[in-house]
Formats: C-alpha cells, structure tokens, sequence
C-alpha cells in the first residue's frame, strides 16, 4: 500500500509538471501535443540489461547475499533469485502483561519494524488476520540467517517474551512486486 501511494504522487508529479504545447497544422487547427518537460526515457538494450543483471549478481555477492538464476523458459528472461530470511513471529511464552504495558510493546515493536523497514533490513512485515499461534512475519533482506535471527531477536516484543521467533530461509526473484 505504502509504493502503491508513494507511486501515485510520483505520477501525479510529473503529470502536474507537464508542458502542453499546440501545433497547427496546415489546416489551420490547432492540435496538443503533450510533452513531459524534462524527461528522460533511457534507451534500454538488450547488453544494458545484461550489464545490471551483472552488476546487481555483482553488488549482492559482494555484500554475502546467496543468489542463483534461471532463464525463464516462457519470455526467455534471465531471473535473478535471492535469498531472503522470513521470520515468523509466534505467541511467546510470556504473554501475561497488562493492557497498558502491552500496548506500549507493541508501539516499540511497530518502531523496531519501522526501523527495520528504513534502513533496508526488511522488505515487508505484517500481523496474520486470525488469532492463531503465529501472530505474523517479516521477511529481511539480509545477507545471512545469523544477522536475520539477531535483528528478530531485538524486537522488544521477542525480548519481553510476548513473541518467539521462528526463521527460516527464502527465496524470491529481484525485482517481481506483489500482486
């Protein structure tokens, strides 16, 4: 919902900047033509998207992150697949704090998700809709399942015990939203 909205203003910037110009033809009629004022469409090849894929492999390995690809044999694409770390947040076993104490956990955990979310640790996160054993997850985008586990684990909802942590790794191709 957040890239969907952030998404929307971005169109609706550059459609509120657009210069409307008029030609006329030979006829005499006037005839708009739309120009987006400083726009720039980069040409896209088939070696520049080559050279990304290249360089994002690149960046990731780099960085520690495991990833393989395929060529999708439908549209021929090459997929780069990463490997991500989903944590399930479970019912802890201490769950017996007041209404006020765990509404202010639960402000905290909200923020340490905000923070995780902020600085690139983690690409999305949310609650289940039912009130079963696992209350949600959150999915990181970090290079290693000790790092995932110990970003989890600072959580103070998991530090109060209100919530246990189960991690297990996944993977995702870069770049594909969710529909």
């Amino acid at each position: 919902m957040k890239k969907f909205i952030i998404y929307s203003f971005v169109f609706l910037g550059f459609y509120a900047c657009r210069k409307v110009e008029k030609e006329v033809t030979k006829e005499g009629i006037e005839t708009p033509q739309e120009i987006i004022k400083d726009s720039v469409i980069p040409e896209v090849s088939e070696s520049s998207i080559m050279t990304s894929t290249k360089n994002l492999k690149e960046a990731l390995t780099s960085k520690g992150f495991q990833i393989f690809d395929y060529v999708d044999e439908k549209t021929k694409d090459t997929i780069l697949m990463q490997q991500y770390f989903i944590a399930f947040l479970k019912n802890g076993p201490t769950r017996s704090q007041s209404e006020e104490e765990a509404s202010f956990l639960q402000k905290q955990h909200l923020a340490h998700l905000g923070k995780m979310y902020d600085l690139g640790y983690a690409d999305i996160s949310g609650p289940f809709g039912d009130n079963g054993d696992i209350r949600g997850i959150t999915i990181y985008n970090v290079p290693t399942l000790q790092m995932a586990d110990s970003l989890a684990n600072a959580d103070p909802m998991v530090k109060a015990g209100r919530l246990i942590i189960e991690m297990h790794p996944w993977w995702a191709a870069k770049g594909f939203p969710l529909r």
